[in-house]
């Protein structure tokens, strides 16, 4: 028997979870609404870590029931753009109060397994997710090591003609 979204019980948690990270509460008078996330981002990096905790319940998830490689790269984009712009003192607060990378993601996992089709193995999609991120975190090395050598040729230049 296929459940909706709605009715699975993994797909509640999760957006229980949301709504309380993400859009609990209600500034009287207005309809801005906000969530532990942001009085934890307050301090700094809780904010980052709940969104974390929150992502890989997200991912236990679709590992059990099956995911595609684009919704995971979707989910992580939003989870990365939170954490990046959420380590800016203020700036980040701000945009945590607005952007909401949990319900985001919930949202998409809830449209996504909403229509009820076969999903594709999770396994597959991350394993074509670690190799991008291979490929990312090589990438970065050789940009580190190249621009590490550019500075120290640079310094040793420098130090050389005086």
């Amino acid at each position: 028997m296929n459940t909706t979204p709605e009715q699975d019980a993994d797909i509640k948690r999760l957006d229980n979870l949301a709504a309380w990270l993400d859009d609990r509460f209600r500034i009287p008078g207005t309809n801005m609404r906000f969530g532990l996330d942001a009085l934890a981002g307050l301090v700094p990096y809780a904010g980052d870590v709940s969104s974390f905790v929150v992502s890989g319940i997200l991912f236990h998830t679709m590992w059990r029931k099956g995911a595609g490689v684009m919704l995971m790269l979707r989910m992580m984009g939003n989870l990365v753009l939170d954490a990046i712009v959420g380590v800016v003192p203020l700036i980040g607060d701000l945009f945590d109060f607005g952007f909401k990378a949990n319900r985001r993601n919930v949202n998409l996992l809830k449209a996504y397994y909403a229509d009820n089709n076969p999903k594709p193995s999770a396994k597959m999609s991350l394993f074509v997710l670690g190799l991008l991120f291979l490929a990312m975190f090589i990438a970065l090395l050789w940009a580190l090591w190249t621009v590490s050598a550019y500075l120290f040729t640079a310094l040793w230049n420098l130090i050389a003609s005086s």
